[in-house]
């Protein structure tokens, strides 16, 4: 498993943007397909965006598409996700997550590898 750490959260008005990251330590980064999750209280986990091992593919939920960008750097050890045109509905606590698999997976099931979690506040 890898341990990962997200940075970038917080506070912005709608239309804004925000970039967080997610920086991995552990066994080897560039192994995993990677993820983003949001959920806000009350509500199970929700998909946002994934990418597999090499940045190649790419997946979205489609309340985020067009809005989101998600990217990596192997180099670094680190997923980021481009969130722009924010919207109050956007406002969660955003999670990564590392899949064994390296292809890109959409289920939180196929993770075994969360961060804490970074807060994201979309006012209107």
């Amino acid at each position: 498993q890898v341990q990962l750490a997200e940075s970038g959260g917080g506070l912005v008005q709608a239309g804004g943007s925000l970039r967080l990251s997610c920086a991995a330590s552990g066994r080897s980064f560039s192994a995993y397909g990677m993820g983003w999750f949001r959920q806000t209280p009350g509500k199970e986990r929700e998909f946002v965006a994934t990418i597999d091992w090499s940045g190649a593919l790419r997946n979205y939920a489609n309340s985020v598409k067009g809005r989101f960008i998600i990217s990596r750097d192997n180099a670094k050890n680190t997923v980021y996700l481009q969130m722009s045109s924010l919207k109050p509905e956007d406002t969660a606590i955003y999670y990564c997550a590392a899949a064994p698999d390296s292809a890109y997976n959409t289920q939180a099931k196929a993770y075994n590898s969360w961060g804490q979690g970074t807060q994201v506040t979309v006012s209107s």
